[in-house]
């Protein structure tokens, strides 16, 4: 048997890889064009597909736009049956349940009345979720004001939420606390100990991308809180509109156009292995403006 030299052996090989190149680098191509696989679920919020069809029609055209779940309102919607039936029948999934009452009796009022009509809403927020196999509920937990100290909005909710949290734990469901322009909880750090003041894994938080950018930056929040985010939303946010036309006019552009820095959103979500829900919370419409949605998603989504 012939046998090939050292100096031989090289040659050989260099050669075999010089010819090999150009198709080394054409995977390589592939690859790095490639859209990246991520195990997250997307959705959007039910009232964002407008029209007069019924629920049942609502969730098989969220189907088919690709949309994995839907965001719905508790607690006790009215068309809570027909919701359950629509993603029973579509594999459309309930992807949370958005406490609608949480503004109007929030859990830092001075008056207990009002925080108890406040829980009360939470605890049929969670049942609700049960009701809809879905995993978690949203909870803006306080609001500061000129009536209400941050001191006394801290407090206050940490208290009422705390009532809830056996019912959470017992149903298996997660209250999320979200990012919203309450005045309250204004920093990561601070984000991330209000979370752990529970010592509970039914609580966690809903982090809202393009509610931060006012205020801070996205990728940081969402390395600081963690695993503690059980939720997303997605939303964009322009400084450029904020400064020059008003702070609520910033939320009037599409996604992808303003000073969320997407790249980096992913790329942090990546780096703390999340693998939960992105709901868009933006302007809905017809089946063209949510078609555009879920591809402005899937290009995040891809980033």
């Amino acid at each position: 048997m012939k046998t090939i030299d050292r100096r031989n052996f090289i040659k050989t090989s260099a050669c075999l890889l010089a010819a090999a190149s150009p198709l080394v680098g054409g995977f390589t191509a592939l690859a790095q064009d490639a859209p990246k696989k991520r195990a997250i679920k997307k959705g959007v919020h039910l009232g964002m597909i407008a029209g007069n069809q019924s629920i049942m029609d609502k969730f098989k055209l969220a189907k088919d736009l690709g949309f994995d779940g839907l965001e719905v309102n508790g607690p006790n919607d009215a068309k809570k049956d027909e919701i359950i039936k629509a993603s029973q029948a579509t594999g459309v999934a309930v992807a949370d349940v958005m406490n609608s009452v949480h503004w109007k009796d929030t859990l830092s009022d001075p008056d207990a009345a009002v925080r108890a009509r406040g829980l009360e809403g939470l605890k049929g927020c969670l049942q609700d979720a049960k009701d809809y196999n879905c995993g978690t509920v949203l909870l803006v937990p306080a609001v500061v004001n000129k009536s209400v100290s941050y001191a006394d909005a801290y407090t206050r909710s940490v208290v009422e939420i705390q009532k809830a949290v056996p019912l959470a734990e017992k149903l298996g469901v997660k209250i999320d606390i979200e990012n919203v322009w309450n005045q309250f909880l204004l920093s990561p750090l601070e984000a991330a100990r209000y979370v752990d003041e529970f010592h509970s894994p039914a609580v966690g938080w809903h982090f809202d991308v393009g509610n931060i950018v006012n205020y801070g930056w996205p990728e940081q929040w969402i390395r600081t809180l963690g695993k503690r985010i059980g939720n997303v939303h997605f939303k964009e946010y322009s400084r450029k509109r904020r400064d020059g036309e008003g702070l609520w006019k910033g939320f009037e552009v599409e996604l992808m156009e303003g000073d969320c820095d997407w790249p980096a959103v992913m790329k942090a979500f990546d780096d703390i292995g999340y693998k939960g829900w992105v709901i868009s919370e933006i302007g809905g419409g017809d089946e063209a403006r949510l078609k555009k949605i879920a591809a402005l998603m899937d290009k995040i989504l891809a980033s």
